[in-house]
């Protein structure tokens, strides 16, 4: 009996395994796939052969059911790739999409991955993960998508890596416009955002959830575990904008901007780590607008960034705020967060502009201060003492301060109630954290509901042994934070082993294009000392060096047709030139970006060149945008047009540029635009380009420059001029600088050539 009874239980076992056993059907087109798709059913596999795919719309409209998804998926994980005017759309239930790598190519619709294949047709309970999405760049920088748009409820992006987005609109969007979509728990866990480059203007985010329409609607969205890594794109790397969200043990390393409540109430923002480089001031913690939020159990690390982008920046609101500009701070609680090397980390009334009331309406002025809000229990540790610890941009009076330590190396700094002179060390735990090795023996503060603060930022309990700052043990596992296998997609890596650079040589006979379109990325085109005729344009599409060994040996004459570039930057163009003399025939550009299409990013240093007789040295067309563009120790002479950067005249907040430096530079006889470098429209969120002109001479220039001024930087925020000498230049102004932003100017010496002006407040027009 035993026995009969054993071998019944053994055929049920494997009944019961063979009847839950997947059913997968192989798929090597889309025609199939659209077949496939149209039949599956719960618990059915659609694995796509490994190959290419190229402009594909993957409508996947089906129906499984919760323990029984339906799955697309990669024959091998990475191994599919999704490639040209391609995107891919949910509509319905538990539906699941592994293993796909989107390159090479751009959404052709509003995104790459979108919840929902209509208003009517949404998906709900439906899953990405383990693929990836790099350079889907649309084609111009103004057309704006998402990579990742969710719709409905109960959807999950998970294990994903995701890097390189530079045309307009944010990387990921939650929409909450609809019953359906609002109360919707969505989930953005275990992924990897890797580098993305500044923008050049606002829409740039990482992360938007909601918008400010929707800013009131509940979506308990959850963000969690995913490592942002040079997140560099605008000044919010996460811009919240709904209510009841979640950010909890997130990395945000070495990345431009911060974590922001923009709109909407009541986040919990809870153990994660912002590290900085201890240098970049664009590196930011978490910026506080509106109501209820918790800040908990966060790392600052080496965070020197001001203002906007400080490590703890509170914002003043606008007094009955309309929903797309800035609510007042109210009933917020930042408490049990731990702050090592960090300038001036507590910073109040950020953005107060009471002083512009002459330029702005007065429903832009931020004006209403924080009220009840409680910093307490944190814990402040600078190695070298900084006589700041609390900025008050404006009055802090609604700001209460308890249990809070400051070890300052004995630097006095401005006494509050509640901030505590400690005399403590720290240990190093791990790389980028340090945390404190002794017992600071202050009680921590004990406020409404603080017991819910029940776990520090490892995890261990704090209902036993509690202590202030945002950890109370260095005992136990200590989290490896910036090991990149724990996040993003399984089978890819975003560490590229470094290749040595090969050097080309060039004779004057040789064609210089032909040995660029046979150089990989890196390499050295080295010239041959003499006279290289060009007789048409040379495409810089990858990145290269053009050098000569010594000035003066080597110069590029240019024949080109009137209006064309001697060197056309490219997307993915990054140029270096060295040592070279550049001479054209007063007609044509010395460089110049494409006129349309610049998908994503170039950039261009120029070292020890003579650039002379063009029409143009440098013209940027409207949508092209380089992080950096260097001009070292430089001559330029005997051209109409100079450094040409203004076209983006839509007042939009954009730029052409992050950081335009001239440095030990000679500009002589050029007629008008010597420097001409714009940015319009009046937000926050357009804080940037960066103008740097050092040590270089003008002469008799802007003799036709119809505005009169020499140098024209108009909306940029952070501008140096120093120690420069402006001799003969028949303008105005040198300069028009804007007082209540970074701009500023020393050590210059102006001969016959108007003067600088500094203009406090600079009316924009308003982007809104």
């Amino acid at each position: 009996m035993r026995h009969i009874l054993l071998v019944f239980v053994l055929v049920t076992v494997v009944l019961g395994c063979e009847s839950n056993q997947e059913s997968k059907l192989l798929i090597s087109d889309i025609e199939q796939l659209n077949n496939a798709i149209s039949e599956a059913k719960p618990g059915e596999v659609l694995v796509l052969k490994n190959g290419t795919y190229k402009n594909v719309l993957i409508n996947f409209k089906a129906n499984g059911e919760k323990n029984n998804p339906i799955t697309l998926k990669a024959e091998t994980n990475g191994e599919v790739i999704i490639s040209g005017k391609s995107h891919l759309k949910f509509g319905g239930n538990y539906l699941v999409v592994e293993g796909l790598h989107f390159k090479n190519g751009y959404s052709p619709s509003d995104a790459v991955i979108e919840f929902r294949i209509d208003e009517e047709t949404i998906g709900n309970h439906c899953t990405v993960s383990d693929c990836v999405i790099e350079d889907f760049n649309k084609m111009h920088r103004d057309d704006s998508d998402r990579w990742v748009q969710f719709w409905g409820r109960h959807n999950t992006l998970e294990n994903c890596y995701i890097a390189g987005k530079t045309n307009r609109g944010p990387t990921i969007r939650v929409d909450l416009k609809g019953n359906a979509h609002i109360n919707n728990y969505h989930q953005i866990i275990g992924n990897h955002f890797g580098p993305k480059p500044p923008k050049g203007g606002p829409s740039g985010e990482t992360i938007q959830i909601g918008d400010s329409y929707s800013s009131m609607s509940p979506s308990y969205t959850l963000v969690a575990n995913n490592l942002f890594e040079e997140c560099n794109g605008e000044v919010e790397i996460i811009s919240s904008k709904t209510n009841f969200n979640e950010f909890r043990n997130n990395v945000f390393y070495k990345s431009e901007g911060s974590l922001v409540t923009r709109h909407g109430n009541y986040c919990k923002i809870d153990g994660n780590y912002f590290i900085g480089d201890g240098e970049n001031k664009n590196i930011g913690g978490i910026r506080i607008i509106n109501t209820g939020h918790w800040v908990t159990n966060n790392y600052f690390y080496n965070l020197k960034g001001e203002s906007f982008r400080s490590p703890l920046a509170v914002m003043n609101g606008i007094p009955k705020s309309p929903l797309n500009r800035y609510n007042q701070v109210t009933d917020v609680v930042v408490a049990y967060n731990t702050y090592v090397n960090c300038d001036a980390p507590w910073q109040f009334g950020v953005g107060t502009n009471i002083s512009q009331k002459d330029v702005l309406p007065p429903s832009e002025i931020r004006s209403a201060r924080p009220l009840r809000t409680i910093v307490a229990n944190n814990v402040i540790y600078n190695e070298k003492g900084n006589e700041t610890i609390v900025v008050e941009h404006d009055k802090a009076d609604g700001v209460t301060f308890k249990s809070n330590a400051v070890n300052n190396q004995g630097v006095a700094f401005k006494g509050y109630e509640g901030i505590i002179a400690k005399s403590f060390n720290v240990e190093k735990v791990a790389p980028h954290i340090l945390l404190p090795s002794s017992d600071l023996d202050i009680e921590p503060y004990q406020g409404f509901e603080f017991e819910s603060i029940s776990n520090d930022l490892f995890g261990n309990s704090r209902n036993q042994n509690n202590t202030i700052g945002a950890v109370i043990s260095t005992e136990g596992t200590v989290p490896s934070i910036l090991d990149k296998s724990k996040y993003g997609a399984s089978w890819y890596s975003n560490e590229k082993e470094a290749r040595a650079p090969q050097t080309i040589n060039i004779s004057v006979t040789d064609n210089i294009q032909s040995k660029i379109d046979k150089a990989e990325s890196g390499d050295i085109i080295l010239l041959e000392e003499g006279q290289h005729l060009v007789k048409s344009s040379i495409v810089i599409n990858k990145h290269i060096t053009i050098k000569a060994n010594k000035k003066g040996s080597v110069t590029l004459l240019y024949e080109g047709e009137a209006d064309t570039p001697l060197l056309e930057l490219h997307p993915k163009g990054f140029l270096n030139i060295e040592n070279v003399s550049l001479k054209g025939a007063n007609s044509q550009k010395a460089f110049a970006s494409l006129k349309e299409n610049m998908f994503t990013h170039f950039g261009l240093t120029v070292t020890h060149c003579d650039i002379s007789d063009f029409n143009y040295v440098l013209k940027v067309y409207k949508e092209s945008f380089a992080e950096r563009i260097t001009f070292l120790n430089t001559s330029i002479s005997n051209c109409f047009n100079g450094l040409e950067l203004s076209e983006e005249t839509n007042d939009k907040g954009d730029y052409n540029t992050e950081y335009l430096t001239v440095e030990n530079c000679t500009f002589d006889k050029v007629k008008q635009n010597v420097i001409d470098y714009y940015r319009g429209g009046y937000d926050e969120s357009t804080i940037g380009g960066n103008l740097l002109v050092v040590n270089s001479t003008f002469t008799n220039c802007g003799a036709q420059e119809e505005n009169n001024i020499l140098l024209n930087h108009r909306g940029i925020i952070n501008v140096n001029i120093v120690n420069n000498t402006f001799k003969n230049n028949p303008v105005n102004l040198v300069a028009l600088l804007w007082g209540a932003k970074n701009n500023t100017h020393s050590g210059n010496t102006i001969i016959n050539s108007g003067k600088i002006k500094v203009e406090e407040n600079l009316k924009l027009k308003l982007m809104y």
